[in-house]
């Protein structure tokens, strides 16, 4: 399995080595074939190169069977027309990853806010309230005046099957229940053209029940009882809020892995930032990007049917949740003692020894 490297900006370059630890643990153990082809993006290739992304990095990632894709301080790069690329939305626009999948669970032992939950949003990726992903050129924000500014919104029927499609697909492997999240009282063709294909998806499961739920009350759902969801579907801007308040309730940004997914791709990325202010200390958690990268190999297990990836997955997940639940090896946002090096050795080495691995009945091992 030949995985694309791209560490990015900020924390960027000290996770994705966190990262590589971890997976070369699982690659020792459960002999996975991983080989990584490392490329720079960001801030480091617009120094050498004039762009955050490289020409050639598109089609290095096509020639990959997956990505690990670092934090991008996008919001401090330049204008694109000045080489400052939004990696992240390239990735997702032009390599078709249309499907963000964010799970966010509570854990053992980990302090969170709210109610217990284990669900996962799928996010629709390539479209919605966002400029640079609604025009075939140009942007989609204007200024026809210095007093005036406009934003289009751009919502199809293709874009809306499918990522409910994927959403169902999930629930059936889960707890079979789908909450479509929308605001069709408000935007009555966008949103409504949104909650009419999700219907119409919706007739091909009759297994898995269906909700549709206001944006707005679904936040406050969240806060006060996250642990009737299943999984969650919405357009772009929607989901992007609520995965990043579901993530936080349950225990904080740093722990939520994040998979940008299409039909024949798909790259793990931190569902956080590229943190600078602390880039360079080793005082940054990689929970999220190696959960990032399980998800990758779990995603490549699905497709493949190479059971050893799904069990290198369930590994690191297992690991995590053994370090998570005990204070002292936790990392120091969390209230620990460990920094960014000393945390991925210790994920590393229980991947290696099984120490952690889950049981039979799903739960951590005895003795973990």
């Amino acid at each position: 399995m030949k995985i694309l490297v791209l560490p990015g900006d900020g924390i960027g370059p000290e996770i994705t080595d966190a990262t590589l630890r971890v997976l070369e643990a699982a690659d020792a153990r459960f002999r996975l074939g991983l080989a990584f082809e490392t490329c720079e993006i960001g801030f480091s290739t617009l120094r050498t190169h004039g762009t955050t992304m490289p020409a050639d990095i598109l089609d290095r990632a096509r020639a990959s069977d997956g990505v690990l894709l670092g934090p991008i301080s996008h919001l401090d790069y330049p204008p694109p027309e000045e080489g400052g690329v939004n990696v992240s939305a390239a990735f997702r626009t032009k390599l078709d990853l249309f499907a963000n999948i964010r799970p966010a669970r509570t854990r053992p032992g980990v302090p969170h806010r709210g109610t217990d939950m284990d669900l996962v949003i799928m996010r629709e990726a390539t479209e919605g309230m966002y400029p640079d992903r609604n025009m075939v050129a140009g942007c989609g924000e204007m200024m026809p005046t210095p007093d005036l500014a406009l934003s289009m919104r751009k919502i199809t029927r293709g874009a809306c099957e499918r990522i409910a499609r994927a959403a169902f697909d999930l629930a059936r492997t889960r707890r079979r229940r789908v909450a479509a999240i929308h605001k069709a009282n408000a935007f009555r063709l966008t949103d409504g053209l949104f909650l009419e294909a999700v219907r119409s998806v919706a007739a091909d499961y009759p297994d898995v029940a269906l909700e549709e739920i206001l944006v707005d009350a679904m936040a406050a759902h969240l806060v006060r009882d996250a642990s009737r969801f299943d999984v969650v579907c919405a357009t772009n801007f929607y989901a992007d809020i609520l995965s990043d308040l579901a993530s936080e309730l349950s225990g904080g940004l740093g722990l939520a892995g994040s998979l940008n997914a299409g039909e024949t791709l798909a790259a793990a990325q931190a569902q956080h930032g590229s943190a600078p202010d602390i880039a360079g200390q080793d005082l940054a958690n990689p929970t999220s990007l190696i959960l990032s990268a399980a998800m990758l190999l779990a995603w490549s297990a699905a497709r493949t049917g190479i059971a050893a990836r799904k069990s290198a997955a369930d590994a690191i997940e297992a690991a995590i949740d053994a370090l998570l639940a005990t204070p002292a090896t936790r990392t120091r946002d969390l209230g620990g003692d460990l920094g960014t090096r000393a945390f991925a050795e210790a994920v590393a080495e229980r991947v290696r020894d099984g120490r952690g691995d889950p049981s039979p009945e799903g739960r951590v091992a005895p003795g973990a």
